[in-house]
């Protein structure tokens, strides 16, 4: 991704968020594609094939710490359960036949999905997501996507609602990656569809 992580240390009574980058965040794991459904091996693989292909992508922005966004990022079982379905396989893939197949939608549609994910000009956190509920996002494609916060007996949860109406909807399952700089993520448990996939 291009970028070099640099940490900013804490300072006692600061209140400006720090600039590490998503980007920084999601190489830092070296691990490659492996048996962990809950990391970002998929998706990291992804950003760095757009920005190859694409150097100037819109996906860029994840690699400046210093432009504030939001970025609801799809784990690698998100991913697996996205090929499952546009594949209408019976067995979950693993990890690099996931990315296999997500890449061969094209880079095109990868560099699409990826910004359908990614909220510019914002750092939500977990307290506002949870207060957003029936907000519209407009992320970095351009499309929006609604925010539904549902109430359960164990507390709020935020689910994503996309614009493909045949797909089940996102789910936020962690929150506040890189908490306390200016790009924040959060964990979801589906890929975000701006079209329906093929």
């Amino acid at each position: 991704m291009g970028a070099t992580a640099v940490a900013v240390p804490a300072q006692a009574g600061a209140k400006q968020p720090g600039t590490r980058s998503l980007a920084a965040v999601l190489t830092a794991d070296k691990s490659g594609f492996d048996h962990n459904p809950w990391d970002f091996d998929v998706l990291t693989k992804a950003v760095l094939t757009v920005l190859q292909a694409k150097p100037d992508s819109p996906v860029k922005v994840l690699t400046d710490g210093t432009v504030a966004v939001t970025a609801f990022v799809p784990n690698d079982y998100a991913f697996r359960e996205l090929v499952r379905d546009i594949t209408a396989a019976t067995r979950l893939p693993g990890e690099k036949a996931a990315f296999d197949a997500v890449a061969g939608l094209g880079v095109d549609t990868v560099e699409d999905v990826l910004l359908y994910h990614v909220v510019p000009g914002a750092t939500i956190d977990r307290k506002a997501a949870l207060t957003a509920d029936g907000a519209d996002l407009t992320t970095a494609l351009g499309a929006t996507v609604e925010v539904d916060v549902k109430h359960h007996w164990f507390g709020r949860q935020v689910r994503l609602v996309d614009a493909d109406t045949s797909d089940r909807d996102a789910w936020v399952v962690r929150y506040d990656i890189n908490k306390g700089n200016k790009q924040i993520a959060h964990a979801v448990n589906r890929v975000l569809r701006p079209i329906d996939l093929p």
